[in-house]
């Protein structure tokens, strides 16, 4: 009864449209201080406000398909409902649990289609869901969103549809973003000093969605039209050559995805913000085997390994040293990257490399290989050569080149995913687009890219601090992302050169090291050479522990583009805080004020007095604190901080 209440008090009908032609409904959120506004009329219409300020403007969204009459909008009849649950997550990445509490507004047209909108207290979001029996075509999908002209945005950029998804966020103000500028998902907005950050959910059996602006403050969806002729033009890349009029082909029922505004009053609750996760279905079938962790990589180096006794490259003699490292450290696994086969046919090994032999030495060290692959080749030989690699153990896969997310592609994603699955193996996603709520749906796709990450360092100085603090509050909102962080050839601004086989990374030492706090991925990759972890002890006494998952999140403070601080608690109870600042020197006070009341040891590795001038200098030390401490931060340019607090017994 008291559910009832609530969701009845959540919808008011403020018209019956029995003297109007337009309909008009209000759906808050269980706090009340976000507001969403339906109106139906010639279209569907929708404002959004929070704490009494409209954020989006009156905005259009639809749907229209083959079997639809345009502007047949008519209601049938509507339902409201509310919802305060605890998940619990397969693979935990911000958290072991998960709160949904939201309101929900279901409307339904005589034309077979229903709209849904969900009010969260910290977002709202709507999809379209269809009840349409036998085939026909998605044409179009309208989603708009009209932000105050004067905000401003974190934009990422793109060229066209055809893309890896890796961008730098530019900074533009809302009322330049015009038609000109296409952009991947997701993105974030500024609005009255609201932070608005748009993504996608439940994305399955359609094309993902894109933004383009409007100007004047409009912005709106678009989408990569189905492929109708593709040409391959390399052994991993195929290109759209001519698409057809329409976005998707439906078979029967569908519901769509969802199109997300996470709403942060604060930058730093963007960071604990899990709507793409509770707006994904859930997942079918047993994935209890998953096993998160670190992975030891090669390619970012080139398996460029020195002072050892044997000739270094891809041999069997580099990937047996691999192992030995990770064993060292508890590294859970060693992913061998491009080269280990040949890139059109996954069953034929490059001389020197014995994948048995590899898999049998690596089980009895403790440490399990994951295989890399072009997603083209493995398109073509996906069960025979998955059946291989579960015959040589392999624990998973990571699935390159993809640069589209058509309907067409999206079916690929889940097409590896459950044949990797039924195998028992874990999914890196590279080449991808982003995440849309896979870690609950399809929870064996683990991480993946679409970020403009650590690679790049091999070949240009474009991955600065600015940007990797931006990188919380915006790609990885979206869900996890392999950012492979790492490096241990750290350096100023000013002395950063290319060097492919042995590359550095702008910033602090302990800057590299923040990122495996703040960055979240649940198959977490160290991407520097095994010889400078190995020469490395003191920092290799936190990324050996430091785990992949987390028991829970609190963000503690926090600004896009400038700096943050997050603090998580490990599987074992143990918390971990990670800090990282932009080019500017930064002091945060951090209060302990999350902790158990108790006694704890507290571990830090912080930047160097000579930090400034030498990023790779670092300086170990000792606390005793206990709920009531505040810890000083002080941060080097491009600099970061680390810390483990034990309870002391």
């Amino acid at each position: 009864m008291l559910r009832t209440k609530i969701a009845v008090a959540t919808l008011l009908l403020l018209h019956t449209g029995m003297l109007h032609a337009q309909k008009n409904y209000s759906l808050l959120s269980p706090d009340g201080k976000v507001k969403v506004d339906v109106s139906v009329a010639d279209s569907v219409y929708y404002t959004l406000s929070v704490d009494g300020n409209e954020v989006a403007g009156k905005a259009v969204i639809a749907l229209h398909t083959s079997v639809l009459k345009p502007g047949a909008w008519k209601v049938k009849g509507t339902k409201t409902s509310s919802v305060n649950e605890t998940l619990q997550a397969i693979v935990w990445q911000k958290s072991k649990n998960v709160t949904d509490h939201h309101n929900q507004l279901r409307i339904d047209f005589t034309n077979g289609l229903s709209l849904e909108w969900r009010a969260f207290d910290n977002g709202a979001a709507w999809h379209w869901v269809s009840s349409q029996k036998g085939a026909y075509k998605v044409i179009d999908e309208k989603a708009g969103f009209n932000f105050d002209k004067e905000g401003r945005s974190w934009y990422p950029q793109e060229d066209g549809f055809f893309s890896h998804n890796e961008r730098l966020y530019k900074n533009y103000k809302i009322d330049s973003i015009d038609a000109s500028k296409l952009a991947s998902l997701p993105a974030l907005f500024d609005v009255k000093g609201i932070k608005v950050l748009i993504t996608e959910s439940d994305l399955f059996n359609y094309p993902g969605m894109w933004l383009r602006g409007k100007g004047n403050g409009g912005i709106g969806g678009v989408f990569p039209q189905y492929p109708k002729e593709k040409k391959i033009t390399s052994d991993r890349d195929q290109q759209v050559t001519q698409r057809e009029p329409y976005l998707a082909n439906i078979s029967g029922p569908q519901s769509f995805p969802w199109r997300i505004m996470m709403i942060a009053r604060d930058d730093k609750d963007l960071i604990s913000n899990q709507l793409p996760y509770l707006l994904a279905r859930p997942a079918q079938g047993d994935y209890s085997w998953i096993k998160p962790g670190k992975v030891q990589w090669d390619w970012w180096h080139y398996n460029n390994v020195y002072n050892v006794d044997f000739e270094s490259g891809i041999n069997n003699d580099t990937y047996k040293y691999y192992i030995d490292v990770a064993a060292k450290y508890g590294i859970e696994y060693v992913l061998l990257d491009e080269g280990w086969c040949d890139t059109r046919d996954l069953l034929k090994l490059k001389p020197g490399i014995d994948i048995a032999e590899l898999s049998a030495y690596a089980e009895k060290k403790g440490v399990d290989l994951l295989l890399w692959s072009s997603w083209l080749v493995l398109d073509k030989q996906l069960d025979t050569a998955l059946n291989q690699f579960q015959k040589w153990g392999i624990k998973g896969i990571k699935v390159d080149f993809m640069q589209r997310d058509d309907q067409d592609m999206v079916n690929y994603y889940e097409r590896v995913a459950k044949a990797a699955a039924a195998r028992k193996m874990m999914v890196d996603f590279h080449g991808a687009y982003k995440p849309t709520g896979w870690l609950r749906s399809l929870p064996n796709i683990m991480t993946s890219e679409g970020v403009f990450g650590n690679e790049i360092s091999k070949f240009a100085g474009t991955i600065t601090p600015e940007h990797t603090v931006t990188l919380p509050f915006t790609r990885m909102a979206a869900g996890p992302m392999d950012f492979t962080p790492g490096g241990m050839m750290n350096v100023q601004k000013d002395q950063f050169y290319v060097n492919p086989a042995e590359p550095n990374t702008l910033g602090t030492r302990c800057n590299q090291m923040a990122m495996y706090v703040v960055f979240e991925s649940p198959l977490q990759m160290l991407c520097d050479i095994p010889t400078h972890y190995l020469r490395e002890p003191e920092c290799m006494q936190f990324l050996g522990p430091v785990p992949a998952v987390w028991q829970q999140t609190v963000p503690l403070q926090a600004k896009v583009g400038d700096y943050v601080a997050v603090a998580r608690q490990a599987p074992n109870g143990n918390w971990y805080i990670g800090a990282m600042t932009d080019w500017s020197e930064r002091t945060l006070d951090v209060k302990l004020d999350f902790l158990p009341a108790g006694n704890y040891k507290v571990s830090v590795w912080k930047d160097g007095i000579n930090a400034n001038k030498n990023a790779k200098d670092y300086k170990m030390e000792t606390l005793q604190a206990n709920n009531t401490t505040s810890l000083n931060i002080k941060m080097a340019k491009g600099g970061g901080y680390v810390a483990v607090i034990e309870a002391v017994k």
